[in-house]
């Protein structure tokens, strides 16, 4: 209880904090014309107010058990670095773990909130080394990352080694929220990551997918939320897209997405070259929120027709205790057609805005 009033009286200064800062408006926004440098860029971007690190996946045990999980860890920023003396408070650290546990169909969340220091909550530049409190992601001697949590009846070990090198989203660098400058985010992601290690002790493999986004993340005025779906597919492709919900209910145009092919090749994909359809509903008792629940996705012009089924109805965090936002996080299976031929596959799907709008 001591440790819940602690996160909520923290988020409270931030918030506080945030509103009556003149330095808010003095961090970078996420323009066009960024290039990314690797490793670089897997590090920390302190310049900017808003980064994420974010990983989904599914992971199968010797015995045949079936889990998804959430890991995502985030920086806020408070200063701006050019700005900083050593008594700011310069970023705050965020976390998430979520487990879907589909032997039990069980979901399960918990969340973390820190100040950075080098004691409780970090990031560094350069490289992917990230840690809130016991919770980490990390980059191994031979260039594979490490991603450890640990909460409650959950636990997370995984070795994660790169199939595909990172893909860029977006054009030119920026990845478009809303149609005025800067709403927007420098984002690529590890599409697919092979994962071998322990779930809740249990030896496991599985396939992960690592976003990382880092740019102001905000919304415009007539923005509710966002839809997003990552998917990998058994023919060595990959599917991201990204729908930015207007408060009327339309999808606002600047939304967009990627097509990663086998070899690893990038292809940007346009508002209208992709139909994404609910098929079903789901109401939280807990938040009140009705999201879709069930999806049918087309690109027509790769001749790309797929039906997303979530696993777990409930996949909904409550994140009062961190961030603030209630969103829905969830592990689905995937299968139909991809040029003709049959395709199955494993993704996740992000749902934000349906209990009240999204504002960071």
């Amino acid at each position: 209880m001591k440790k819940a009033k602690r996160q909520m009286a923290l988020t409270a200064f931030l918030a506080a904090f945030c509103v009556s800062s003149p330095a808010a408006a003095q961090f970078q926004t996420a323009l066009p014309g960024y290039e990314f440098q690797f490793p670089r860029d897997h590090g920390t971007h302190n310049e900017y107010p808003m980064e994420w690190w974010y990983y989904t996946g599914h992971l199968q045990t010797s015995s045949g058990a079936r889990y998804g999980f959430e890991l995502t860890f985030f920086r806020v920023g408070i200063v701006p670095a050019e700005q900083q003396n050593p008594w700011d408070f310069r970023n705050l650290a965020l976390a998430h773990l979520a487990i879907s546990d589909l032997e039990a169909g069980d979901f399960r969340y918990y969340q973390k909130v820190n100040r950075f220091s080098i004691y409780t909550a970090n990031a560094a530049a350069g490289k992917l080394e990230v840690f809130n409190e016991g919770w980490r992601a990390a980059t191994l001697s031979d260039g594979a990352w490490r991603i450890h949590a640990a909460e409650g009846k959950d636990s997370l070990d995984l070795v994660l080694r790169a199939r595909k090198p990172p893909a860029v989203h977006g054009e030119n660098g920026v990845s478009a929220k809303a149609g005025e400058p800067g709403f927007a985010s420098h984002y690529y992601s590890m599409t697919r990551l092979e994962a071998s290690g322990t779930i809740n002790g249990r030896a496991c493999t599985g396939e992960v997918w690592m976003d990382h986004e880092f740019g102001s993340s905000r919304l415009a005025s007539y923005e509710r939320g966002w839809d997003w779906f990552s998917v990998q597919l058994d023919n060595e492709t990959e599917l991201m897209i990204y729908l930015m919900r207007r408060m009327d209910g339309s999808i606002d145009g600047v939304s967009s997405g990627s097509l990663i092919t086998g070899d690893g090749e990038v292809i940007h994909l346009r508002r209208e070259q992709f139909q994404v359809k609910a098929t079903d509903t789901w109401r939280s008792r807990r938040s009140g929120a009705t999201y879709p629940s069930g999806w049918l996705i087309a690109v027509p012009s790769f001749r790309i027709a797929l039906t997303l089924t979530p696993l777990l109805k409930d996949q909904e965090l409550l994140t009062r205790g961190s961030t603030g936002v209630t969103y829905w996080e969830g592990a689905v299976s995937v299968n139909g057609t991809f040029a003709n031929s049959a395709v199955r596959g494993e993704g996740y799907v992000e749902l934000t805005g349906y209990d009240k709008p999204y504002r960071p």
